[in-house]
């Protein structure tokens, strides 16, 4: 894709000279884009569409850490964690904007790296790339992302439309990338401490790409389609179980009953959580980060999903006034709580 094998400075190119360059691999797919890159702004036609839009921010040594972090895995996942947002809403992902705060740490050739791992998201999900900024950063890397998508008018899903007896379904498996967070943070610290020690990470792939790649559920909603199901209320899974839960029994002013044997722990997440002393279920609850999709659909929906083996159903929606529950392993009831990601929490 880009050709360079030597270190080049960016202030050899400027602002529009590295824009120029970086998307001079830009191919346009959609039938929505009517024009790309290359002027004042993109220009998208939708016909009879509801559009969605969606934002998110990430920052070096807040959403990430550059020491175990691939520049090019960054790209990826930089896109995919928005493209999520646009598949709760149950709509179909379109186009993109990428824009990028660089220090000047940052030759072009690193730059090119997340560029080629942001064009490799777009095109595995059939995403135009329209545009995007650069700027000089003084606080490291920063990189933001809107994605750009669209959804028939009676076919949206919100948060607030969960209904009693529905029930609380959740695609894939939970807690992985909790967990291999987890494990790149060892490997880190121990580096850190001898960097002549090799990183110990052989069998851990799965757990690996859940937090470094990881893939939004675009064939969960093609799945639904052709079940001809539409879910009632769908959230991504970005802060944790829990707190998402949470927000559509919030929004939707219900209560629910979630059964802790129905989660989804995959056996590697399991097993590498008790070597670190974590309760999977925690992890799975309160981790984040896993781009899941969480939904609830009527009772007779029930025999459409039984047998679908990427979807689990973990509970049920109840009354407001019995609150949101989850029954233990051991029949205990407990109140759910949301300890995912606060972006404003102090840290130590």
């Amino acid at each position: 894709m880009f050709e360079n094998s030597s270190k080049t400075e960016l202030k050899e190119f400027g602002e529009f000279g590295l824009i120029a360059h970086l998307t001079q691999a830009v191919e346009l797919t959609q039938p929505s884009t009517v024009t790309g890159i290359g002027d004042d702004a993109a220009v998208l036609n939708f016909k009879d569409k509801q559009v969605l839009i969606s934002t998110d921010l990430l920052l070096e040594n807040v959403h990430f850490d550059l020491r175990y972090v691939p520049l090019k895995h960054l790209g990826y996942k930089a896109v995919q964690v928005n493209l999520s947002d646009i598949y709760a809403m149950n709509g179909i992902a379109s186009q993109v904007t990428i824009s990028m705060g660089l220090s000047s740490k940052f030759p072009l050739e690193a730059v090119e790296e997340i560029y080629e791992g942001a064009l490799l998201a777009c095109k595995n999900y059939n995403v135009d790339l329209v545009g995007g900024d650069t700027s000089s950063s003084a606080q490291g890397l920063v990189l933001s992302v809107t994605s750009i998508g669209h959804a028939d008018s009676d076919k949206v899903v919100y948060r607030s439309g969960a209904q009693v007896n529905d029930l609380l379904c959740v695609s894939g498996d939970l807690g992985g990338s909790y967990v291999g967070l987890q494990l790149l943070e060892r490997e880190k610290k121990i580096f850190l401490e001898n960097p002549d020690i090799k990183p110990d990470l052989e069998g851990k792939d799965y757990i690996l790409e859940r937090q470094l790649k990881p893939e939004a559920r675009k064939d969960i909603i093609q799945l639904l389609a052709d079940l001809a199901i539409i879910p009632h209320a769908m959230i991504d899974i970005s802060d944790g179980l829990a707190s998402e839960i949470l927000h559509i029994c919030g929004n939707s002013k219900v209560g629910c009953k979630l059964y802790e044997e129905k989660i989804p722990i995959d056996q590697m997440t399991y097993d590498t959580a008790r070597e670190f002393g974590l309760d999977p279920t925690v992890c799975a609850l309160s981790g984040g980060e896993d781009y899941e999709l969480l939904f609830t659909v009527p009772q007779d929906a029930y025999d459409k999903l039984k047998n679908q083996m990427d979807i689990s159903i973990i509970g049920h929606i109840t009354d407001a006034n019995e609150g949101c529950q989850m029954i233990s392993k051991s029949g205990k009831v407990h109140e759910i709580k949301a300890q995912g990601w606060n972006a404003f929490s102090k840290k130590d």
